[in-house]
C-alpha cells in the first residue's frame, strides 16, 4: 500500500543518510573527554601558540584567488557530464560547450590582466 511505488530504496537511503550524522554525533559525545580546561578552549594553530587576535583584516587578493579557483572548479563539474554523454549529444552540444569554455577563458584573461592570479 505504498503510494509512491519504486521509491522504497530512496526512502531507505534517506533514512540511512539521516541516521549516520546523528549516530556519529552521539558516538562522539559519548567518547570525548568531559574536562573543559583553558587548554581546550584555545585556538589550534598547527601546534604553535596563537599570536594576536582572530579578527584581522585579510588582503582582498586572497578572496579573489579563492573565487577564481571556485569558478574553474565549478567548470569541471559542468563539463564532466557533458564529456560522458558527448557521443549522444551531437554537434550543437559541442558548440555550446565551446561557447561555455570561451566565456570562461575570457574570464580567466580578465582575472589575469587585473592581477587576481598574482599571489605576491
Amino acid at each position: 500500500m505504498f503510494v509512491l511505488s519504486g521509491y522504497e530504496y530512496f526512502l531507505g537511503f534517506l533514512l540511512i543518510c539521516g541516521l549516520v550524522p546523528v549516530l556519529a554525533l552521539g558516538a562522539s559525545s559519548i567518547v570525548r573527554p568531559a574536562r573543559r580546561g583553558a587548554e581546550r578552549r584555545t585556538t589550534y594553530e598547527s601546534g604553535v601558540e596563537p599570536v594576536g587576535g582572530a579578527w584581522i583584516q585579510f588582503n582582498i587578493r586572497y578572496y579573489m584567488f579563492a573565487l577564481v579557483f571556485v569558478i574553474f572548479d565549478v567548470e569541471t563539474v559542468f563539463l564532466y557530464p557533458w564529456a560522458v554523454a558527448f557521443s549522444q549529444l551531437g554537434l550543437l552540444a559541442f558548440i555550446e560547450a565551446l561557447i561555455f569554455i570561451g566565456i570562461l577563458v575570457i574570464g580567466l584573461v580578465y582575472a589575469w590582466r587585473k592581477g587576481a592570479l598574482e599571489w605576491s
